[in-house]
């Protein structure tokens, strides 16, 4: 039998509705900073801080609840989690014409490697992983 570990280092941040989304992404460039993505993979950290965005407003304009940011990063896949106090599973819906706003979750669609929503007791949380400058993808070696 093999044993298998994985190393994992995380950060914590608790954004209160009244923070701006600003703090939440110059608070996850440092840490992306910090693991050297800001060089070897700047458009990764573009999509990460664009997720990072939306996933903070989502939880501050749609959950009207603070937001509570959780980085992970497995030296395979960085994981973006987003706990609110909503119990309302998001869904990516198509862009429009008819309506202004409601595309984040679709825009976390196009940019996360994957994304996936789990209701908690005590509301949800969304999480986007990004696989890392040199990580194997899905179906990669």
């Amino acid at each position: 039998m093999t044993e298998s570990s994985v190393r994992a280092v995380g950060w914590a941040r608790s954004l209160p509705l009244d923070s701006e989304v600003k703090a939440a992404r110059d608070w996850a460039r440092g840490h992306l900073d910090a693991l050297g993505w800001t060089t070897t993979a700047p458009d990764a950290v573009d999509a990460v801080l664009l997720t990072v965005s939306e996933l903070v407003t989502n939880a501050h304009r749609h959950a009207h609840s603070n937001a509570q940011l959780i980085m992970t990063w497995d030296q395979r896949c960085l994981h973006i989690s987003v706990h609110d106090t909503s119990a309302t599973l998001p869904a990516p819906r198509g862009p429009s014409t008819e309506r202004i706003g409601g595309r984040g979750m679709f825009l976390v669609d196009a940019l996360a490697d994957a994304w996936e929503a789990h209701p908690c007791p005590h509301g949800k949380t969304i999480t986007a992983c990004f696989h890392g400058p040199g990580a194997a993808g899905p179906g990669q070696h």
